[in-house]
């Protein structure tokens, strides 16, 4: 698992936001937000993931294991 941090996903409507770009990058993913410290914990492909966000507008970076 990993730790994915979004500084810029500051509410309820962001986080959905979140979801869905992680929904088509990671099919099958149950991602975990907390929106509080503004991370997302799943499995898969750090890399692919971060960039699937930033492609989306999201301000993420690997946070480290979860």
């Amino acid at each position: 698992m990993i730790r994915i941090a979004i500084p810029n996903m500051t509410c309820g409507g962001c986080a959905k936001g979140v979801m869905a770009t992680l929904r088509e990058a990671a099919p099958g993913q149950q991602p975990r937000i907390d929106l509080e410290r503004r991370e997302v914990v799943l499995a898969g492909d750090a890399a692919a993931l971060v960039a699937a966000l930033r492609a989306d507008g999201w301000e993420a970076t690997v946070a480290g294991a979860a």
